[in-house]
């Protein structure tokens, strides 16, 4: 407030500073977008934007892994990767497919029970028809069998209804062993009782018309009843994703999200529109390769692919190829998409080193494989054509592991875009751009003049000093790194009139040393001392 002057002396005033402090923006939020556990996902979190900052909390809102040759399985994945891989924030928009068919005719919108992703029909019956019990798989088990074993069924003498029984279940590793169940030939809701909820695999539920009556009808002691493996195409669906990334969708309400992933999907139709998305949300998309693709020429090479069909933009980069690794449901080895991995290697490094930075190099150890997926076996050669091409190549190294080797966006063979060459540089960017976006808002509404041009150019330059100290940018000095205008050159009295101040920032990036020379020269005669 001004101060009123009354005797002669000397009055002190606080002034408000001019300047506004810049909170830099996160860099490494990810985004996951598939098929989750279509039977344990609650209903209200399907097609929403969940925020998880562990696997712990993916498996409570997503019901964990899953297995399937009928749907994609790729997020549960994907999602446990990023946080192994140094990941810890991240959004997952479930999805759940809409229309599909198991090879045997049956499909998800036939019935209120999914046969196929349970104990099948034919075989998964406890006591004789028609008055019977079936085993519904709460995984889906098309590709991994399912054993369940009920045994020492137990009468009461005195009243002849039966009262227990014991139940193993075994699927893949998993082993669950339900002692002592309690049931009932004369109420069916004691089975349910004792199993649903309890169980961690599998439903029960019963089938015929007159259950309970004669129930468990008197047999064996012992049924082992086995699943069979189904086969089919793995399902994808076109209208299960394009919602996503429309205007007012969960997703599109989240004020920041860095990365986005949407593991093992190829189809262009949903890789466009996700691009899209991300450049409207200064995001980048980390992309995966067919699965099939190979290093060599030929057939599924991955150089055709780039050149001839991947989307194009600078807000993204491919990741080759897929990765062994082990199964978490069945101990077996499988091939996961490198996305999951690498945009937790981006996390790590982030946080590391700084967006500035690569992610890339030898310190960018993959961690839960068992080494790159060799199709083609990748050399030198191999990586240096596919490199010009915008292929980030994932190597093994002896003596040091997987590691993520390439750093191009999917722009990069194009001269157009040579200032977008580079991952770190086009992630710089964007984070530059989001932190800005955030922090100006005290701009609106206030008057444009000469103060506010002043209040903006110390405040951004602030901020673009702090990056320079922190080594993010090249240059010498911060002159060299960096330039903010804001002045009457930038903003002229058509734009005040209409309302507009124009910010001009411009900053020189730092740049990966991604070929590293060494020249040699041997010495004519003897050194002198």
């Amino acid at each position: 407030m001004p101060v009123t002057t009354s005797y002669p002396g000397i009055y002190i005033e606080e002034l408000p500073s001019s300047a506004h402090t810049i909170a830099a923006a996160p860099t490494s939020i990810a985004v996951f977008v598939g098929y989750v556990h279509p039977f344990k996902t609650p209903a209200a979190n399907f097609n929403n934007a969940i925020e998880v900052f562990s696997f712990a909390d993916y498996e409570r809102f997503f019901g964990g892994f899953f297995e399937s040759n009928l749907i994609d399985n790729n997020v549960p994945n994907a999602v446990n990767q990023f946080f192994l891989n140094g990941g810890s924030d991240a959004y997952v928009v479930g999805l759940k497919p809409q229309n599909y068919t198991d090879n045997n005719g049956r499909s998800n919108s036939s019935a209120a029970t999914v046969i196929h992703a349970g104990v099948n029909a034919e075989n998964a019956k406890f006591g004789i028809a028609p008055n019977q019990i079936q085993f519904t798989a709460l995984e889906p088990t098309d590709q991994v069998p399912m054993t369940i074993t009920i045994s020492n069924v137990q009468q009461n003498t005195a009243t002849l209804h039966f009262d227990t029984a014991d139940i193993v279940i075994t699927y893949g590793v998993k082993t669950e062993t339900l002692r002592k169940v309690k049931i009932s030939d004369t109420d069916h809701t004691v089975l349910e009782g004792s199993v649903n909820g309890v169980s961690s695999l599998v439903t029960v539920a019963p089938t015929g018309p007159n259950y309970p009556a004669d129930f468990p009808h008197p047999g064996p002691t012992s049924h082992t009843l086995t699943t069979t493996v189904a086969g089919g195409v793995g399902v994808f669906e076109l209208a299960d994703f394009t919602p996503v990334f429309q205007a007012d969708s969960s997703l599109d309400k989240l004020p920041i999200f860095n990365l986005m992933v949407i593991p093992g999907i190829i189809n262009n139709a949903v890789l466009n529109e996700a691009l899209a998305f991300c450049e409207r949300k200064m995001a980048f998309l980390v992309m995966d390769p067919p699965s099939q693709s190979t290093a060599d020429t030929g057939a599924n090479y991955i150089g055709d692919y780039m050149e001839n069909t991947a989307p194009k933009s600078t807000n993204g980069a491919i990741y080759f190829p897929y990765l062994k690794s082990t199964d978490p449901e069945t101990g077996a080895a499988i091939q996961l998409p490198p996305s999951g991995f690498v945009t937790g290697v981006y996390a790590r490094t982030d946080n590391d080193r700084g967006v500035w930075k690569a992610p890339a190099g030898l310190e960018t150890i993959v961690g839960n494989t068992t080494g790159v997926v060799d199709l083609g076996r990748m050399n030198d050669a191999r990586h240096g054509k596919l490199n010009l091409d915008g292929v980030n190549c994932l190597r093994d190294f002896p003596g040091i592991g997987t590691v993520v080797f390439g750093a191009r966006t999917l722009v990069s063979a194009n001269v157009a875009f040579q200032q977008w060459k580079y991952v770190p540089v086009r992630r710089m960017a964007l984070f530059i751009e989001q932190t800005l976006r955030a922090n100006l808002g005290w701009v609106i509404f206030e008057p444009n003049d000469e103060p506010l041009w002043v209040s903006i150019r110390t405040t951004i330059e602030n901020f673009m000093l702090s990056l320079f100290n922190q080594g993010a940018l090249q240059g010498t000095t911060p002159s060299q790194a960096f330039q903010v205008k804001c002045d009457s050159s930038t903003t002229t009295q058509d734009d005040i009139n209409n309302g507009i101040v124009n910010i001009i920032v411009a900053f020189a990036p730092l740049k990966p040393a991604e070929f590293v020379i060494i020249k040699i020269a041997q010495l004519a005669g003897q050194a002198q001392a």
